[in-house]
């Protein structure tokens, strides 16, 4: 019976045991047994998935330029996709705000709370403040400097230079497009070929994610510490919940006005990528299920999906935005520091340029909320103690913020295969179709 189950299905029910059994094992004290024969299960799922994510952009994004044929319909693609992104994430920071000045979470937080969760988390905290520091004393054009690499080998040996392999593909590219056809189109079969190999193996890897999602879920229970300081942050977390649920009915409402896609069809077809990004918190790591159900499963043409879904993925983060205003509200009223409303204009502006400036950062989410809580003056004595409120509830956050991050790559990718003529019907493929 499993064997005939929807992939989301079957995930599903992993994350649900997986639940279950952390919960036991916290319990029973078995956590070294989970961590020691079950985590890894997880580990290896999530790294087989960034082994792949590198090559899948690198001839994905190629592929889909050499596709397009033209050069100016690859500028007005990119733009469009850019300025549709950077439309979301305002929709996104504004949904937090608006939530955030409803339910005031800040206000009900103790003082003795403040004290237990700053002295928890303050040395989490600080490196976070530090890691910001150093971003904040490099030029305003550094992000353009980061994103052009100086060595192919050096860029492609680490997922958190993505744009710069995102820069290199295109580069190639435009390129290929450029040279005579009698030299272009070996390289091109062969890049097509290579793309349907990494494919493939996305194909393969999913056949173990119900049992991977299943090991990281119990590990994230039994790896959980001081969970009386949830139920003390317990409202801002359900603030944050409250402003990514109605943003995912943005997105629905979207789909459903523009491309005419149905919320269950798109569930259906997209659920395993959020499902998978909940268990692993990285859109960097789902980007390759991304792609593959978007182009399999909601017949969004690879020619979108390779420039989109990379870009997103490193430059599009909507939930992470939304949770950035959440917090700075948050932190400013669990410490007594007043904000007028041109304070909140600013978190809007700055939570939007964060969310793209610091794509390419380590831990981007932290830096980016402290921009943001500097952009209003925040004392710098405080910073740390601000941090170090949400670090108790970060990392459930952080698995919820993830969802909505690859779920926004996801609809700008059929918004925009519906505004370029290139959705169509979906054609899954099987992972044994040419055994």
């Amino acid at each position: 019976m499993m064997k005939n189950l929807a992939l989301h299905w079957k995930i599903l029910i992993g994350m649900l045991l997986g639940i279950v059994v952390g919960v036991l094992a916290s319990i029973g004290q078995q956590e070294s047994f989970i961590i020691d024969w079950i985590k890894p299960i997880g580990t290896i799922f999530i790294n087989m998935l960034k082994l792949i994510a590198i090559p899948l952009i690198l001839f994905s994004l190629i592929k889909g330029i050499s596709d397009l044929k033209d050069i100016s319909k690859f500028s007005k693609l990119g733009l469009k996709t850019i300025l549709i992104y950077v439309f979301t994430t305002v929709v996104a920071v504004s949904i937090g705000l608006i939530m955030v000045n409803i339910t005031n979470p800040g206000l009900g937080i103790s003082s003795a709370d403040t004290a237990e969760i700053t002295q928890t988390y303050a040395q989490d905290a600080v490196a976070k403040v530090d890691a910001a520091t150093n971003v904040k004393k490099s030029g305003p054009l550094q992000f353009v400097i980061d994103m052009v690499p100086d060595n192919f080998f050096a860029a492609a040996s680490s997922n958190g230079n993505m744009l710069q392999i995102i820069f290199f593909s295109i580069f190639f590219g435009i390129s290929l497009l450029l040279i005579a056809p009698e030299f272009s189109e070996p390289v091109i079969k062969l890049v097509n070929g290579l793309n349907e190999v990494i494919m493939k193996m996305v194909d393969l890897i999913m056949l173990i994610a119900p049992y991977a999602v299943f090991a990281l879920l119990a590990s994230l229970i039994v790896e959980t510490k001081n969970p009386d300081l949830f139920i003390a942050l317990s409202w801002y977390a359900l603030t944050v919940l409250g402003g990514l649920t109605l943003m995912i009915g943005f997105y629905l409402t979207a789909l459903y006005l523009y491309a005419k896609v149905p919320p269950l069809q798109f569930f259906k077809g997209f659920g395993p990528a959020q499902l998978l990004a909940f268990s692993s918190s990285s859109s960097a790591a789902t980007l390759p299920v991304t792609m593959e159900r978007l182009e399999e499963h909601l017949g969004v043409d690879k020619e979108i999906t390779s420039f989109v879904c990379p870009v997103g993925a490193t430059i599009n983060m909507d939930g992470t935005s939304l949770y950035q205003a959440v917090a700075a509200v948050f932190i400013c009223q669990a410490l007594n520091f007043e904000l007028s409303f041109s304070d909140q204009l600013t978190i809007i502006v700055t939570a939007t340029l964060a969310s793209i400036g610091s794509a390419a950062v380590p831990g981007a989410g932290m830096v980016m909320l402290v921009v943001v809580l500097e952009s209003l003056d925040f004392p710098p004595s405080l910073l740390s103690a601000g941090l170090a409120l949400i670090f108790a509830v970060d990392r459930p956050l952080d698995m919820c913020r993830t969802v909505i991050n690859v779920t926004g790559d996801a609809v700008v990718s059929i918004l925009m295969a519906k505004s370029e003529g290139k959705l169509h019907a979906a054609h899954p493929k099987n992972w044994d179709d040419n055994l």
